[in-house]
């Protein structure tokens, strides 16, 4: 059963919906320009993870948070398995099913909350989400909710902003994000907000190993991780218990 949650997460899960469908029909274009493509890159590494799973004609994946579907597009890409998005934007997900159409896939894309999945305990093989996980009210519940759909021995894919871990990466990396970034953002987008939220939430968000242990504490095990770019991003793999 899903966590109760606060009226502050809440609000929170309300203003970062509405964040999300002011920016949806520019997301990519910036996505792809202000990480210089790389995160084309990042999503292959984390698709690559799963290879087992998505070369098993009887695997269920979900993307959870999957925004306008560029990582499960990437994981539908020459797989055998069948992948399912969701995500809680309206306006994300009419952009991931207009892709449906220029790839030939018929990924279906359903609206739901990343905290509350309209999905039955031990129903997916593998469950994924890349930059979705930092956007939840609350990480943990989060994290737990993505155990609960996945099967016994299901594996768990997470691509997410880290901490980097190369020096002078980082403090080149925080002027980028707190200073360019949102101006870059906001002048494309017209909505300087979401990209002053990007550097903040990415702030707040675990580190590498802080991000282990809450995985664990979730109910997985074989927690691992792969720094991306200098720890730029990670890769957080796990099973379920």
């Amino acid at each position: 059963m899903p966590a109760i949650r606060t009226e502050k997460e809440l609000e929170h899960a309300r203003a970062v919906r509405e964040m999300f469908s002011g920016i949806a029909r520019r997301y990519d274009f910036l996505n792809h320009f202000l990480s210089a493509n790389i995160d084309k890159r990042w999503r292959k590494t984390l698709a690559h993870k799963l290879t087992d799973v998505l070369a098993n004609p009887d695997a269920l994946v979900l993307d959870v948070a999957c925004g306008t579907g560029d990582l499960a597009i990437e994981l539908q890409n020459n797989s055998c398995a069948k992948i399912i998005g969701t995500d809680f934007c309206r306006p994300m997900l009419a952009i991931a099913r207009e892709k449906n159409s220029s790839n030939n896939f018929a990924i279906p894309y359903l609206e739901a909350d990343g905290l509350n999945l309209s999905f039955a305990d031990e129903t997916f093989d593998a469950v994924t989400i890349a930059f979705g996980l930092r956007n939840f009210s609350n990480w943990q519940n989060g994290l737990i909710e993505l155990c609960r759909v996945l099967k016994t021995g299901g594996r768990l894919g997470i691509l997410e902003f880290s901490t980097p871990s190369l020096p002078g990466l980082k403090q080149a990396f925080n002027f980028y994000f707190a200073n360019i970034l949102p101006r870059i953002g906001g002048a494309v987008s017209g909505k300087r907000n979401a990209y002053e939220y990007l550097p903040d939430s990415v702030s707040k968000f675990p580190n590498q190993k802080n991000l282990v242990m809450m995985i664990e504490q979730a109910g997985f095990k074989n927690v691992e991780f792969q720094n991306l770019t200098g720890g730029i991003a990670a890769i957080h793999t796990a099973t379920k218990i």
